[in-house]
């Protein structure tokens, strides 16, 4: 049965700009919170319809996206398997995989075969160009696809590792579509309008060299002190950085009256110290703070527990920093000595995505007065006021007069770097940025649908191997097919365990008999009909046992 979709229009002119341009790569750049995933998958979906035959492979930069991107193109009907590995057989009841960027580099011949004549979905491709052996890769594991979308939050540049697929002008890529955040705040209702409390300090430290210095981030040092200066800052033994806490919880605990699950998110600068914040927190408000670090193997599971749940703050390190989908963050604390550009746009991203229900969505992320933070926010806050002058000529938006109503203006080696003390000064008063009539305030009334951009999408063609997840009519049901073959293949080991004890054989006894009359060699290539098979098997054992 065929259905339609309503898409954004940028969505639609990149789609027929997609299909219309006939070269087998194509670089979109949309900023965060736009819907790419939603652009990328239906003209996956779309070029599947037309070549029935052909893989669907999507590549992620973390293990954690790698389970939503599975999960998003569930919903278009398209099975995606986020736990194959390069040493398993590909899986023949599903439409394609999703690996991540390291694997890819890894291991790119496992995937040179299976992506001949795919439709590969390169997402946040600038990490291909994050070391050489990435980009060389990816170029051995897609250079025989069929068509390769490119995605990426923000522009980006090679200095040193040109990243293939993506055409250069002076070291710039060249996309084929851009969709800027200001573009999307003219249009409503796709992004919200993101303002930036910058807070001053009073910072002394000793230097590896010994010498005691003290600044604020008004004062002019080289690049090295600078970034003692922020370390300072940042130290959970000073006062900056709990005094920034707890005006940032202010805010949430505001916005949380009108919206009860807003969230915030505070970026760290490495584990120690995003245990430190969660301290900081449950001792000064009160509140217990969820923690999502590399390091904990349940890392990804906190993430989509957060993003579901009602948990005031979460605190991470680089795992939310990029992609990840938590519509409800409404403020945030730049609380890293990270300081690329694109790094801090990929962490303003988090806090931008527009939320249906509410016609006014500020949101806010807290930042230290650096100079270098000063210039990435103020470039924002640039775009954020043209585009809503724009609507307000258009008489779309409220007057808009003032910015912020704010002044307008490499890691050392820290073996003997010591932070002293670090003391927040506000040398102005940024409370007229968090007031619902602020003159940059987005406000959005839903428009009229506008039907030029529906769009009629064919059902995903079919994949051996479905078993029961699909009714008489051969519709899907609402489980997706990769947490059918999750839940079925945990279902199969509880069974072995318990068979185990019930025979006395051992694990490899009970699995090999139990793979034998399901037909199968091993459970990591067991469709969902397989594992349905193998877990009745186990089931008839038990009852005789």
């Amino acid at each position: 049965m065929r259905r339609s979709l309503r898409l954004r229009k940028w969505q639609k002119e990149a789609l027929d700009r997609f299909e219309g341009i006939g070269r087998r790569d194509f670089l979109a750049v949309a900023t965060p919170g736009a819907g790419k995933t939603t652009f990328a998958l239906t003209a996956g979906l779309r070029d599947l319809a037309r070549h029935p035959h052909r893989r669907l492979v999507v590549v992620a930069p973390t293990q954690h996206l790698k389970l939503q991107w599975s999960n998003a193109a569930a919903a278009f009907g398209l099975h995606l398997e986020p736990e194959w590995g390069s040493s398993d057989p590909w899986p023949h009841d599903m439409h394609g995989v999703v690996v991540t960027y390291q694997q890819v580099a890894g291991t790119p011949r496992a995937l040179r075969g299976p992506s001949d004549d795919a439709f590969v979905i390169l997402d946040e491709i600038h990490h291909a160009g994050t070391e050489r052996a990435w980009g060389d890769g990816v170029f051995e594991a897609f250079e025989l696809a069929a068509r390769r979308l490119s995605l990426s939050g923000t522009p980006f540049r090679s200095d040193q590792n040109p990243i293939p697929f993506v055409d250069y002008d002076f070291e710039e890529a060249v996309a084929d579509y851009v969709y800027g955040y200001g573009e999307a705040l003219k249009d409503g209702g796709v992004v919200r309008p993101v303002f930036f409390p910058r807070i001053n300090g009073h910072m002394e430290w000793s230097t590896p060299e010994g010498d005691i210095v003290s600044a604020t981030f008004d004062d002019h040092l080289d690049r090295t002190l600078a970034s003692q200066r922020l370390r300072t800052a940042l130290s959970p033994e000073g006062e900056w950085l709990p005094t920034v806490l707890d005006q940032a919880h202010t805010e949430l605990t505001r916005l949380r009256e009108t919206q009860p699950d807003a969230g915030g998110l505070v970026i760290a600068m490495d584990v120690e110290h995003a245990r430190a914040i969660q301290t900081l927190l449950r001792a000064r408000q009160g509140v217990e703070a969820v923690v999502a670090t590399s390091d904990d193997p349940l890392a990804s599971e906190r993430i989509a527990e957060f993003a579901a749940g009602r948990d005031p703050w979460i605190v991470a390190v680089r795992m939310v920093s990029e992609g990840v989908d938590v519509p409800r963050l409404r403020v945030g604390v730049y609380a890293t000595n990270t300081m690329t550009e694109l790094f801090f746009r990929q962490a303003v991203g988090r806090l931008v995505r527009w939320s249906g229900g509410m016609r006014r969505q500020k949101a806010f992320m807290f930042i230290p007065d650096d100079y270098r933070l000063r210039t990435f926010a103020t470039q924002i806050a640039d775009q954020r006021t043209h585009s809503l002058k724009r609507r307000e000529e258009e008489g779309d938006q409220e007057p808009v007069e003032l910015l912020d109503q704010l002044p307008p203006e490499g890691e050392d080696q820290l073996s003997l770097f010591a932070a002293i003390s670090a003391t927040a000064v506000v040398d102005h008063d940024p409370s007229s940025i968090f007031d619902d009539h602020h003159p940059e305030d987005l406000v959005h009334e839903p428009a009229v649908e506008d039907l030029t951009l529906e769009i009629e999408l064919a059902p995903p063609p079919p994949r051996a191997g479905g078993g029961s997840e699909q009714d008489a009519g051969g519709s899907t049901l609402t489980v997706s097919r990769t947490q059918r073959k999750r839940e079925l293949r945990q279902a199969n080991t509880d069974r072995v365990r318990m068979l185990t004890h019930l025979t006395g054989l051992s694990p490899e006894q009970v699995n090999g008999q139990l793979n034998r009359e399901a037909g199968i060699r091993g459970i990591n290539e067991a469709t969902v009909r397989d594992l349905e098979r193998r877990l009745r098997a186990a089931d008839k054992w038990i009852d005789r046992a």
